[in-house]
C-alpha cells in the first residue's frame, strides 16, 4: 500500500514524498468536494516520488481551508474518478486565532463526507 509522507507547505506549494511500488496514477488537488488543481510527481533514486501540489490563493480565505491529495485513473481536467484514492490531507487556518482545532477536523470531515456521497450517488444511479 502506498503511503504519502507530508513535507509542509512553503511558498504555495505543498509537498511530500509517496512511497509505493509503482508510479501514481492522476493527482489531483480537491477544496470543498471541487477540483482545483494537479499535483506534480517526480520520481526519486530510492523509488518513492517527490510530489508537488500548488495551493491555489484564491481558495485562502478566513478560517479554516482543508485542501485533499487525491489518486485516480482520469486524464485531462475531469473531475475526479469514482473510487478516487484519498492519499492525504492539508489543513491552513488563516485569520483569526481559533480556539479549538476541531473545526479544522470538521472540514476534513465536511470534504471526505461530500466525496463520499458522490460515489454513493453514483453507485445507486447504477
Amino acid at each position: 500500500m502506498d503511503r504519502f509522507e507530508s513535507l509542509g507547505l512553503k511558498s504555495g506549494i505543498w509537498q511530500g514524498v509517496l512511497h509505493g511500488d509503482a508510479a501514481p496514477g492522476r493527482l489531483l488537488l480537491v477544496h470543498m468536494g471541487a477540483r482545483v488543481g494537479d499535483a506534480r510527481a517526480t520520481a526519486q533514486d530510492d523509488g518513492s516520488w517527490r510530489i508537488a501540489a500548488a495551493i491555489p490563493p484564491q481558495k485562502l480565505s478566513d478560517g479554516v481551508q482543508t485542501f485533499l491529495l487525491l489518486e485516480d485513473q482520469g486524464e485531462g481536467a475531469e473531475p475526479p474518478q469514482p473510487g478516487a484514492r484519498h492519499l492525504s490531507s492539508l489543513s491552513i487556518v488563516a485569520g483569526e486565532l481559533l480556539e479549538e482545532d476541531m473545526r479544522a477536523e470538521m472540514n476534513l470531515m465536511r470534504s471526505e463526507l461530500d466525496l463520499l456521497k458522490k460515489e454513493l450517488r453514483r453507485l445507486a444511479a447504477d
